[in-house]
């Protein structure tokens, strides 16, 4: 895609799945790379295979529920490569997978801390950064538990909900000054935490043949369109890859 590159963007939850894919999608479209995620080493080795493919990236260790470790991957980015352009608020995880009643409050309470004040403290880090930039584009993956229930995963429905909300607050409060704040439905995708749906076996999700579920490549592809124009009607909203039309304009289809 043109004009991404020799951006800055950061990526959290950046050690596999569709971090790791977005990373790997943004270094080859020529962006510079700030990589947060827990597994320091993980992001290590990402960031080193990337410098093999003569991409530019740097790795930070550190845990979006901590408001620190976010601010020092979004000042990581700003000394190394002068700013903040993108942010990309991916880290979720999906346990507790239990009913209301039998969830660990402490798990549950986890889920929140990761999937919802993770996204905020991405946005309240990056939001100053870009805004004396002139502007920036902060994409939050979001998923379609944010407006359906699903049996035993209340934490995860509800921390997505509120990371929808936040992404259309970002918006209301940042596009003036300009942001473009969208998120990303990417429905079910090949990753990790499928397989951890899966041997749950607890709702329809968890039936689901491996087949049905979309490669992370095309959330990444998705991701990388929406810093274009093209996903403007969209801002303060969320796209649905799951829209065949999305599809195409992404170029995952014809």
């Amino acid at each position: 895609m043109s004009g991404i590159e020799g951006k800055s963007v950061v990526i959290t939850g950046a050690s596999r799945g569709i971090g790791a894919e977005a990373a790997r999608v943004f270094a080859a479209a020529g962006a510079r790379l700030t990589l947060l995620a827990r597994d320091a080493s993980a992001v290590e080795a990402l960031a080193g295979e990337i410098a093999e493919a003569g991409g530019t990236a740097q790795a930070q260790g550190g845990d979006v529920a901590d408001p620190r470790a976010v601010a020092a991957a979004v000042d990581a980015a700003r000394r190394a490569f002068g700013g903040l352009d993108i942010l990309i608020n991916n880290a979720a995880v999906i346990a507790p997978i239990a009913t209301l009643e039998a969830a660990d409050p402490a798990e549950w309470a986890r889920a929140i801390d990761v999937n919802l004040k993770g996204v905020y403290h991405g946005m309240r880090a990056a939001i100053p950064v870009m805004t004396t930039a002139g502007g920036g584009t902060i994409l939050t993956v979001s998923s379609g538990a944010a407006h359906n229930p699903l049996e035993g995963w209340s934490a995860y429905c509800a921390s997505k909900a509120g990371a929808a909300m936040l992404t259309m607050c970002a918006d209301r409060e940042g596009r003036e000054q300009g942001i473009r704040a969208i998120g990303l439905s990417p429905g079910t995708v090949a990753t990790d935490m499928q397989r951890q749906i899966k041997a749950s076996g607890v709702n329809a999700v968890s039936r689901l043949d491996w087949s049905e579920h979309i490669p992370p490549d095309w959330p990444a592809r998705a991701l990388l369109w929406m810093c274009g124009p093209g996903a403007d009607p969209w801002l303060g909203q969320e796209i649905s890859l799951r829209d065949p039309e999305i599809r195409r304009q992404v170029g995952l289809v014809r």
